[in-house]
């Protein structure tokens, strides 16, 4: 299936009512979902209007256009590709703190001056969480081996996905990230690398990494640095589902713990996800994946797989759906009470609306579930604890927190939210401290837009 499009549509409409009214039916009928709606121009016969729209491919788009051409007392003034526009010259770059403009500032930012730095970091390796930008930055490393849904594109097509995720890091919890993108698809390589480069970050974000390398990158590089590392695609994924699942189980009356959970679709992100939400039930977490490796896994986090679908949907009460494959789930395998979450993107296994309508007590898809409620606060938490690691105890404690901001017709709640942010890293921080994996003691109650500099001295708070 090709991937949807994001259009902006510029149209000068006749200034009478129910022309905006026709031209919202016309878009829908042609299959365009519409977005935000913004005036750009009022004058006294016409309305130039900006209307977003999102198609399934380009048959989509040219579909949507004929018909709007064709609307009485509409033109089509222009077609924007906001899109790549905004990606010209990359979303990133690399800024100065201290701008140079006489030579005092050259003298203190540089030689002579910096030589003091150099000589205090020598005697004492961990001041440069201090006075260099290692205390507040992240590498986010990819192959490019599984972007999306588009699969292998290579290091260089990924580029774009690894800013996105440095350009959140940055707007909601105020780290510094940057893409490392890696031309090898062994395992050997990769961590390699990574072991080379680490010591300039804080901490390492590994992102859309093919299965089954992803699982032994982790595996070493949590082993070999004694600094957090976050494989996205897996635990990122996991404490959104689980966060999810905990909040509208609570709802429908569902005991998560005592529930049995079955999780269809074995790779990064279902692994993962079984391994979180075993850690909340008290029944071995149900797995179907025809893959023999992905049920080996399951079975080293403490899962039992299935041979046959069927058998998971009728044993289980909450199904969680990652196979990349849409429409898998036939209606008739829904129990009555059931909760689903199918999650596969653009198109899920099983619509809301067909789990719904075939008995579900709940059902959620790829839209109730981001990855971007848990990254952010999980690492702005463990690099301002200077954690070694990212223990399991800190994925759930994200997870709670997430729901308490939900509203009462949210799963979860937005992940444009600063305070979600701020909410999980405060409960990943106190995580941090009980798993005994924190170096350095930081406030629940701290605010992420404050630098913490006592904290990178070692100062107690």
């Amino acid at each position: 299936m090709a991937d949807p499009l994001l259009r902006t549509l510029r149209c000068r409409n006749d200034h009478r009512p129910g022309v905006l009214g026709r031209l919202a039916t016309a878009l829908g009928a042609a299959g365009a979902n519409i977005g935000d709606i913004r005036t750009i121009r009022v004058g006294r016969d016409h309305i130039v209007r900006d209307l977003d729209i999102l198609v399934d491919d380009e048959a989509g788009l040219l579909k949507t256009l004929d018909v709007v051409n064709q609307l009485e007392g509409v033109d089509l003034l222009e077609v924007i590709d906001e899109v790549h526009e905004l990606h010209i010259d990359g979303k990133l770059e690399v800024r100065a703190t201290h701008p140079v403009r006489t030579l005092h500032d050259l003298r203190r930012v540089y030689t002579p001056g910096v030589a003091e730095v150099v000589e205090t970091i020598r005697r004492r390796p961990e001041e440069a969480y201090v006075y260099t930008i290692r205390g507040k930055t992240v590498a986010i490393v990819t192959n490019g081996t599984r972007v999306l849904g588009l699969g292998n594109v290579g290091p260089v097509a990924a580029l774009p996905v690894m800013e996105g995720k440095a350009a959140l890091l940055h707007q909601f919890v105020g780290l510094s990230a940057f893409p490392l993108v890696i031309a090898a698809r062994d395992a050997e390589t990769i961590v390699t690398t990574v072991q080379q480069v680490a010591q300039g970050f804080g901490a390492i974000q590994l992102e859309d990494i093919e299965s089954p390398v992803c699982f032994e990158v982790e595996r070493r590089l949590v082993e070999s640095l004694e600094m957090p590392v976050l494989h996205d695609d897996q635990h990122g994924t996991a404490v959104a589902v689980l966060a999810a699942a905990m909040n509208a189980a609570a709802r429908a009356g569902l005991d998560l713990s005592r529930a049995q959970v079955g999780v269809i679709g074995l790779g990064a992100a279902g692994t993962a996800i079984a391994r979180m939400l075993g850690e909340v039930s008290l029944h071995p977490i149900l797995g179907f994946d025809p893959n023999p490796q992905a049920q080996e896994r399951l079975r080293a986090v403490g899962g039992e797989p299935v041979s046959d679908m069927a058998g998971l949907m009728a044993r289980s009460d909450l199904v969680v759906a990652v196979t990349g494959r849409a429409n898998l789930i036939a209606p008739s395998l829904i129990r009555k009470g059931q909760g689903i979450f199918a999650l596969t993107n653009p198109q899920p296994e099983i619509t809301v609306e067909d789990a719904l309508a075939a008995g579900a007590a709940f059902a959620g898809d790829g839209r109730s579930v981001n990855n971007l409620l848990g990254f952010p606060g999980i690492l702005r938490a463990a690099v301002d604890c200077r954690a070694r690691r990212i223990a399991p105890s800190m994925y759930v404690a994200a997870a709670r927190a997430i729901p308490a901001f939900a509203r009462e017709d949210e799963f979860v709640p937005s992940p444009l939210r600063p305070e979600v942010h701020r909410g999980v890293a405060r409960a990943v921080a106190d995580a941090a401290q009980k798993a005994g994996v924190a170096r350095l003691p930081v406030p629940t109650d701290y605010q992420l837009d404050l630098p913490f500099q006592a904290l990178r001295r070692g100062e107690a708070p």
